[in-house]
């Protein structure tokens, strides 16, 4: 079978879930929990009102004379709203086809990518960081340099993780492990290197990872001072730009679960005066629990991300895996994405969402059985992958068409974005840029022709 006919079928598949036609793979649980018309009605009216923007456009001759009867085509180009992937193999794969049929993959749905900066790869050796092209070869752990070199031929928003993961198996072996006023130094020296490299080029970072997990388990931990968090919030407030986004990052069960704990950290911080720009949620699940409607239902979600966004910072779902085992899997993984996509796209407070591997076989150890990539092992199309583009690149854009009036405005209501605005005017067609947000002003386009 050619691949054209293998898109249409996924993309089928994906359009029979939505539309609520039996799918015999599917738990009837999960389907009951989904399906609640309490559920779908509410993330279709967040969609509505969150996700969108009205945007007005004022079409004038060179003169400032308003045009009449003006035809406009708004066709939307981009997302204001972040969809991501952890970038972490990117020219690694062991193929030039493989390698870019992943870049191809990566594009077409994802405007946001997770750069790694675990301090043990980045900086086995002490004083010689793997920040260059050329720097030696660990798998999953490509030199930051061409990720982010590659963000920026892209168009690709590039977030950083993390500032400080002090885990001991993510740690290099020359770091302090016992003493927590000594590591604190070398920690501010390694955000500091970091901030003053890339400070002003990468958008997002994870400032601390696992907080509620490293208090559980300080044994796994390199030993730091009580204030940790703190103490790593105040380094970056000072060291970043305020345009950078700074993120507390946390497990699924941390914030979903025990989510007191995650929003006394974060309470923590900003009672202390820190800029906290945003909340990061993990979302890793990889038993069958999670489609089997036993962990983390729709209500729960809901409520969880109301609680959380009243504390002001925004909330990123910044680790996702789905499993796709089982002769059900893909199916079942396609029905988790899309349903869990709609929800975190409706969210008030969401600004982003980003898997953790793209491909089968790239995730982190024991990690890649649960065959959680949007693609496989050949770098093709898995259901899930066909859910998320028809939602991304389809449902989810805005295409407007209509004539000015008599005072050259064209109204219309899209998913915030970048628009390629196209107008036939005075004998003339002409394109524009235009980007519809909340609180948009009228947005003037000036057409060139023959004076009137």
């Amino acid at each position: 079978m050619s691949r054209q006919p293998v898109a249409i079928a996924l993309t089928l598949l994906v359009g029979m879930f939505a539309a609520g036609i039996v799918r015999a793979g599917i738990p009837a649980e999960f389907r009951k929990l989904w399906d609640d018309p309490a559920v779908t009605a509410r993330i279709e009216q967040d969609t509505e009102q969150h996700r969108k923007a009205d945007a007005v456009i004022h079409v004038v001759d060179a003169q400032g004379q308003p045009i009449r009867d003006a035809k406009v085509r708004a066709e939307q180009q981009t997302h204001e709203f972040l969809f991501g992937c952890n970038l972490f193999v990117l020219g690694q794969l062991d193929t030039p086809e493989l390698n870019a049929k992943y870049e191809k993959a990566f594009t077409r749905i994802f405007n946001f990518a997770t750069i790694p900066f675990y301090w043990g790869d980045l900086e086995p050796e002490q004083g010689k960081p793997r920040f260059e092209e050329g720097a030696a070869y660990i798998w999953r752990r490509p030199p930051p340099d061409r990720l982010l070199q590659w963000c920026q031929a892209n168009g690709i928003t590039a977030k950083g993780h993390a500032l400080l993961y002090a885990k001991n198996m993510f740690m290099p072996e020359w770091t302090v492990r016992d003493d927590p006023i000594a590591f604190m130094e070398q920690a501010r020296k390694h955000m500091a290197e970091l901030a003053e490299r890339y400070g002003d080029r990468i958008a997002v970072w994870d400032v601390i990872n696992e907080e509620i997990p490293r208090v559980a388990h300080l044994d796994q931990w390199h030993a730091v001072p009580d204030d940790y968090s703190l103490q790593c919030f105040r380094e970056a407030n000072r060291l970043f730009p305020n345009d950078v986004k700074l993120l507390i990052n946390d497990g699924a069960s941390q914030t979903h679960v025990t989510t007191d704990l995650c929003e006394a950290n974060v309470k923590k911080l900003l009672d202390a005066g820190l800029r906290v720009d945003g909340i990061g949620i993990q979302f890793h699940t990889y038993g069958n629990s999670f489609v089997n409607g036993k962990v983390y239902p729709p209500k729960q979600l809901l409520s969880t991300y109301d609680r959380l966004g009243q504390l002001g910072p925004m909330l990123y779902i910044t680790e996702i895996t789905i499993p796709g085992t089982g002769e059900d899997g893909p199916e079942q993984q396609a029905a988790a994405v899309a349903n869990l996509c709609r929800l975190w796209f409706s969210t008030p407070k969401m600004a982003g969402v980003t898997w953790w591997n793209l491909g089968d076989g790239t995730a982190y150890g024991n990690e890649n059985n649960a065959l959680g990539g949007l693609v496989d092992k050949n770098m093709d199309p898995k259901p899930a992958y066909a859910a998320l583009d028809r939602l991304i690149n389809h449902e989810w854009k805005t295409n407007a068409k209509g004539a000015t009036a008599a005072d050259g405005t064209f109204a219309f209501r899209g998913f915030k974005g970048a628009y390629r605005l196209t107008v036939d005017a005075l004998g003339k067609t002409q394109h524009f840029a235009i980007h519809v947000t909340d609180g948009g002003k009228p947005q003037k386009i000036v057409c060139d022709g023959p004076q009137r």
